[in-house]
């Protein structure tokens, strides 16, 4: 049974609202530490944070079952895990060993009382029941939250700036010949889980065999790839046909078995699923193979794929000299004057000039803006026109060859001052990609979505964690100094 937010407590354990903060102390776990209690503390937001995440995690998941972790201790770890950029083992460890951490989350008790411990799995379970559409959500508190820190007055404008990168998916570099591996190891791997469940199935004495000689075809095609020396497209072109000849033959074997093979319950539905989508991707690569290899033949864009377990992953080239290619999806964030982070938005195929319009009409709608820049990705003639009639001052490089309307207004000194300041937002970037947003180590797009939400809440809250020590600390000084005078 889960229980809510409320603190109640009990013998030995400490109150979250007197969690210790060393204001000599530095690091974004601290930081993020003084933001969280600070948002505990105040009862406006941390109602509607915690509605926000009740609401998520339907009722008759508060109200029956086991014990879970209650909703402040899931809203804390998740936070914990994406400002450090922490694997699940170094969430594990803070959680039972931390004691600033577990003096936040309201498990921490005096000596003598017994210890409360978090299971691994239980941890994991827990942090991953938050949803895109909630972070989101949650976001917007926050955000609401650090203005009020910053001393953002009501109504006041902001000073907008957007750029994008490309969050990593957790993929090997593509190539047709190892996604064709990936696909057949998958078959076989199903294949196997079938025969260790049923001894009477037959006729797959050798799917050890078929492995091994698979796999050898396809590290002779690698190698043959990447080396040198004479009568190279030769010997590529030999080792794609026997790659080909035996994956083609493993393939006309499982068309064979696959309809002998058992069908008792709900897990065999799901092998049995689970070995036709990995077919149908093999034959795909086995075409895509030999239409490349064999008929020489260029693919497009559009048929090639560069993930079979990660199918969202694009490869995006932004012309940089390192990484030339990055496999992932485009991550577009608009910063304030603050540095906080009010919208972003994972990009689905689009170039950067593509978002403006419906980035815009998501910002505006609920902020003021009095000024807004871009880099020259995002300029589009009917982008800066259609900003311009609601914004100010709009700081959009035209990408190419400028007339000479153009070339003044970029001379203006408000123009050159604004895209002097833009770079700013570079330093926001490597610090999201400091925090774990380089690459994320989730598998599949809902928890990829998932944890780009959680790591840009965190960076908020840290960004609100280091204003709220320096506040403090400012005081401390102020009060010193007058007791020496």
């Amino acid at each position: 049974m889960r229980k809510r937010f409320e603190q109640q407590l009990i013998l030995g354990q400490k109150s979250i609202s007197q969690t210790p903060i060393r204001m000599k102390e530095k690091g974004a776990l601290t930081e993020l530490i003084a933001a969280l209690k600070a948002i505990f503390a105040n009862t406006e937001y941390n109602s509607q944070i915690f509605n926000l995440i009740e609401n998520k995690l339907s009722k008759s998941s508060l109200r029956s079952g086991r014990k879970g972790m209650d909703l402040w201790m899931i809203f804390v770890l998740s936070q914990v895990r994406l400002c450090l950029g922490a694997s699940y083992e170094t969430l594990h460890n803070l959680a039972n060993n931390h004691y600033t951490l577990r003096f936040l989350m309201g498990v921490e008790r005096e000596f003598g009382y017994e210890r409360i411990e978090f299971d691994y799995q239980n941890i994991y379970d827990n942090v991953t029941l938050l949803d895109d559409d909630t972070v989101r959500q949650l976001n917007e508190v926050i955000l609401a939250f650090g203005h009020d820190v910053f001393k953002k007055k009501e109504g006041a404008a902001l000073r907008l700036k957007t750029d994008s990168f490309v969050v990593e998916s957790n993929v090997h570099f593509p190539t047709d010949y190892n996604l064709l591996w990936d696909c057949i190891r998958k078959c076989l791997d199903t294949v196997m889980g079938f025969l260790d469940k049923y001894e009477s199935i037959e006729g797959w004495r050798k799917i050890a065999n078929w492995r091994q000689e698979a796999k050898g075809f396809m590290r002779e095609l690698g190698k043959a790839s990447s080396s040198g020396g004479k009568n190279k497209e030769k010997r590529i072109k030999n080792a794609a046909i026997k790659y080909l000849a035996k994956t083609g033959k493993l393939m006309d074997k499982l068309t064979e078995e696959l309809p002998s093979l058992p069908m008792n319950d709900i897990s065999d539905l799901s092998a049995h699923c689970e070995l036709e989508h990995f077919m149908k991707l093999a034959t795909k690569h086995i075409d895509l193979l030999h239409r490349r290899v064999i008929k020489g033949e260029e693919i497009s864009y559009s048929e090639k794929m560069f993930s079979v377990f990660e199918q969202y992953t694009e490869m995006v080239k932004k012309g940089k000299l390192h990484p030339n290619v990055e496999l992932g999806k485009k991550l577009a964030i608009t910063t304030d004057q603050f540095n906080l982070i009010v919208d972003y938005q994972i990009m689905e195929n689009e170039q950067d000039r593509d978002i403006v319009i419906k980035l815009a009409d998501r910002i505006l709608s609920r902020n003021k803006v009095s000024s807004w820049s871009f880099d020259k990705g995002y300029w589009n003639k009917e982008n800066k026109a259609l900003l311009q009639l609601a914004v100010p001052t709009v700081v959009m490089p035209k990408l190419g060859k400028r007339n000479g309307q153009e070339t003044e207004e970029e001379h203006t000194p408000i123009f050159k001052r604004l895209k002097n300041k833009h770079s700013a937002i570079e330093s926001n970037i490597n610090e999201l990609e400091n925090r774990g947003l380089d690459r994320c180590p989730d598998r599949g797009f809902h928890h990829y979505k998932n944890y780009i939400g959680l790591g840009i809440c965190a960076y908020n809250l840290k960004k609100i964690g280091k204003a709220l020590m320096d506040l403090q600390r400012a005081l401390i000084k102020k009060e010193l100094m007058r007791q020496a005078a």
